[in-house]
């Protein structure tokens, strides 16, 4: 898939590859800062973000402005949000395996055209697409992974978090793991792979 942006986006709003279009209002394609640093991948979009068609725009998207902001990040700055499909899974549920997969290419092709350094991984959904494995939050937090040579935290999804209050303190050390991460990144020293998993 070799499309620019505007193909691209198209694309996505014209696709009916899977189940999931036929009772979408919009699709969420993505949005933010089309060369970032930062690359923030979510599930799906949810009820508020199927009738906007932007991603994180719920009391979820509130807290992850939240969490941008408590690492001097912004929405739209050096910043790109996105989900593994594009489409709400009704009664937002977690997307189907077949479905994550004939919406793999499209978030593959956003990922070449943004080249992020960083990319964090919002809940399990996320992290296991786009790690092609199956595995917990808990193995998977506390370590460096990569996706095609980008690296990768793992985190927990803000709609877990506002349900699980507890986490956040959790949510955080990946935070704080993740700056750290890029600031190596940005000056070229080697990145940290593992961190206390708190």
């Amino acid at each position: 898939m070799r499309m620019d942006w505007p193909e691209l986006k198209a694309k996505v709003a014209s696709c009916v590859d899977c189940p999931l279009h036929a009772k979408r209002n919009k699709t969420v394609f993505g949005v933010g800062d089309e060369n970032a640093n930062w690359l923030f991948v979510g599930e799906g979009p949810g009820a508020d973000e199927d009738a906007q068609g932007e991603p994180f725009v719920g009391q979820a998207g509130k807290l992850l402005d939240n969490m941008l902001a408590a690492i001097k990040l912004k929405r739209g700055h050096n910043v790109y949000i996105a989900n593994v499909v594009k489409c709400r899974a009704p009664g937002n549920r977690n997307p189907q395996p077949e479905e994550a997969l004939a919406c793999e290419p499209y978030l593959h092709r956003q990922i070449e055209l943004i080249k992020p350094r960083l990319i964090i991984a919002l809940g399990k959904v996320a992290a296991v697409n786009l790690l092609a494995r199956e595995a917990s939050i808990a193995s998977l937090r506390g370590r460096l992974h990569q996706y095609r040579g980008i690296p990768l935290v793992v985190t927990y999804h803000p709609a877990y978090l506002l349900r699980s209050l507890g986490d956040k303190a959790k949510a955080w050390a990946d935070l704080c793991f993740a700056v750290d991460t890029m600031k190596d990144l940005q000056t070229g020293a080697p990145a940290p792979t593992l961190y206390e998993n708190v």
